[in-house]
């Protein structure tokens, strides 16, 4: 059986390579490393680009951290009593420089109690400023082919679960086209929840899955990069692209259960908040034009899409 500490290194790995991949498809853009160390125990290695040839600010970020858990931790997950805690993980958040260019999250995550409880989360999400449905349907496509080398009900399970995640409640609108989204994915027989038990896996399984993911990112986005970088576009789809940074921030910082999490018990603010995006905009009531692509793109900003 895997330890966390392979998982971790596993991670750890894993950033090194999608870091080389997406230097590499930027051109010119290059990753500096902020190694850093949490209080209890552990640390991690933050990595920021900015002003690159595409990414115009993007992190990379890899922790592995320990210690005792907190109240807050406790109440959330639920304990009767504190225990030890081992979490590592994969965080990623591009902001591209061109509105033509989506932006992109990703997440891949391990947690371990001293109580023998343990569990992955993670997905994969795409914001496009301007949903073009060919590009959505093809980054879904990807993602189903992920899954379905894991578990055949993986891809429907884990797109309605980030379809009802990656919503904006007081827009009545999903942050982007969706992806995949799934939390607290236990071994077999670890749980007594029907829905997720049919889901499970041996720990091995689940690690192979959840490392597929994270192996899944780079090439997805050095797609679009490579695809859409030399789409025109002037001011009109500037500003467009402004407003959709408004609607990132919004769901990061009032809905985002980590974001809100993290900052609530003291985390590493400057880690948890390069989710965000360079500039961003916000104009009072602001109405898009009938038949419009901005007015296209709110239209298919809903959950539910079958995009295979």
């Amino acid at each position: 059986m895997i330890s966390k500490e392979e998982i971790a290194a596993a991670f750890q790995a894993l950033q090194d390579t999608i870091c080389q991949v997406l230097e590499t498809a930027d051109g010119r853009g290059r990753f500096r490393e902020d190694a850093w160390q949490h209080q209890s125990g552990g640390g991690g290695r933050t990595r920021i680009v900015e002003n690159g040839h595409i990414i115009e600010k993007g992190g990379v970020n890899f922790s592995a951290v320990w210690g005792q858990t907190s109240d807050a931790l406790a109440k959330q997950m639920k304990l009767e009593q504190k225990a030890e805690y081992f979490a590592t993980g994969v965080s990623i958040v591009q902001h591209p420089i061109s509105p033509m260019v989506p932006i992109i999250h990703m997440n891949i995550r391990y947690f371990e109690l001293s109580n023998g409880t343990c569990w992955f989360g993670g997905g994969i999400d795409l914001t496009p400023h301007y949903v073009v449905e060919a590009d959505a349907r093809w980054f879904h496509q990807q993602l189903k082919a992920t899954c379905d080398r894991h578990h055949a009900e993986y891809y429907p399970n884990f797109k309605k679960w980030a379809d009802e995640y990656f919503f904006i409640p007081h827009r009545q609108e999903t942050r982007g086209v969706g992806g995949i989204f799934f939390d607290y994915l236990k071994p077999k027989g670890a749980t007594h929840n029907t829905a997720v038990e049919k889901l499970a896996k041996s720990k091995d399984e689940l690690f192979d899955f959840v490392l597929a993911v994270g192996q899944t990112f780079a090439p997805i986005y050095a797609h679009f990069m490579r695809q859409n970088q030399h789409l025109p576009y002037g001011e009109a789809e500037q500003n467009w692209q402004a407003l959709r940074r408004g609607r990132y921030v919004e769901f990061n910082l009032a809905w985002d259960r980590g974001t809100k999490f993290g900052l609530e018990t003291n985390g590493r603010t400057e880690s948890i908040l390069m989710s965000l995006p360079p500039m961003a905009r916000w104009a009072y009531d602001h109405q898009t034009a009938p038949q419009s692509r901005e007015a296209h793109t709110l239209e298919l900003l809903k959950k539910g899409i079958d995009w295979v």
